[in-house]
C-alpha cells in the first residue's frame, strides 16, 4: 500500500472532486446561515424525532450546517487534511459512500440518544462524518505520523484516532461537553469501523468483492 507523501505529484491531488464539492457545500450553507439561520436550522438540521419540525432528510443536511466559524474550520480542515488522503486512495465514489454512511450513523446514534433523553435541541455539523474519517485514517495509515497543534508533538495516527475515540468516550458519559454531540462523534466512528471491516469481508455478511480498505 502507498502512504503517499507527496501531495500534487504522481496522480495525487490536494483537492480530489468529492472534497472539494463538500468544501464548497459546507462553506455555501455557512453562508447561508447569515442570511436565514431560523430557517436552515429548522428545515435542515437534524431534530430529535418527538420535534414537530423532523424530516427524514435531515439525517444527511445537518452536516452541512454549522453553529459558529471555529466549529466549520476545525471540521473542514480536518476534512480536508484527512479525507483528501483517503478520497486519493480508495477512489472518490468509495469515499462518498463511507462519509455518508458515517454521517448516517451518526445521525441514527444522535436520534436515539436524544429519544432516550427527551430532549429538544437540534444538531448541526460534519463532525460525524469527519470522525469517521478519522478513524479510516488510523486504520489505513496506522503508523503515519501526526504532528498535534497542542502539544506540538508528533503521534503515530493509530495512538491518536484512540486517544481521541477515549476522551469522545469519556466526554459522553460524563455530561462535561453539554451542547457537544459527543455520542454521534462516535457513531460516526463506529459505523466507518463496521463498513471498513465488511470491505474487508470480516462481517459475517461478505460483500461481492474484498479488498484492503
Amino acid at each position: 500500500m502507498n502512504n503517499y507523501s507527496t501531495i500534487g505529484f504522481g496522480g495525487f491531488s490536494a483537492f480530489p472532486p468529492v472534497i472539494k464539492n463538500l468544501l464548497i457545500i459546507n462553506l455555501l450553507a455557512f453562508l447561508a446561515m447569515f442570511l436565514a439561520d431560523s430557517q436552515l436550522l429548522r428545515w435542515f438540521a437534524l431534530w430529535p424525532l418527538r420535534a414537530d419540525f423532523f424530516l427524514i432528510h435531515q439525517i444527511i443536511t445537518y452536516s452541512f450546517l454549522h453553529g459558529g466559524l471555529s466549529h466549520i474550520f476545525f471540521n473542514m480542515f480536518a476534512l480536508w487534511m484527512f479525507g483528501m488522503q483517503l478520497e486519493n486512495t480508495w477512489g472518490s465514489r468509495r469515499f462518498l459512500i463511507y462519509y455518508f454512511s458515517c454521517v448516517v450513523g451518526a445521525a441514527l446514534v444522535q436520534l436515539i440518544a436524544t429519544f432516550l433523553t427527551n430532549q429538544v435541541y437540534p444538531t448541526v455539523g460534519a463532525s460525524g462524518g469527519v470522525f469517521g474519517i478519522l478513524l479510516a485514517f488510523g486504520m489505513m495509515f496506522p503508523d503515519r505520523e501526526i504532528m498535534l497543534l497542542f502539544p506540538p508533538i508528533p503521534i503515530k495516527a493509530k495512538y491518536f484516532v484512540i486517544g481521541y475515540g477515549v476522551i469522545e468516550l469519556f466526554f459522553a458519559t460524563s455530561g462535561l461537553q453539554p451542547g457537544v454531540a459527543n455520542l454521534a462523534h462516535l457513531g460516526g466512528m463506529v459505523s466507518g469501523i463496521f463498513l471498513i471491516l465488511y470491505w474487508r469481508g470480516k462481517l459475517p455478511i461478505k460483500p461481492k468483492y474484498t479488498s484492503y480498505y
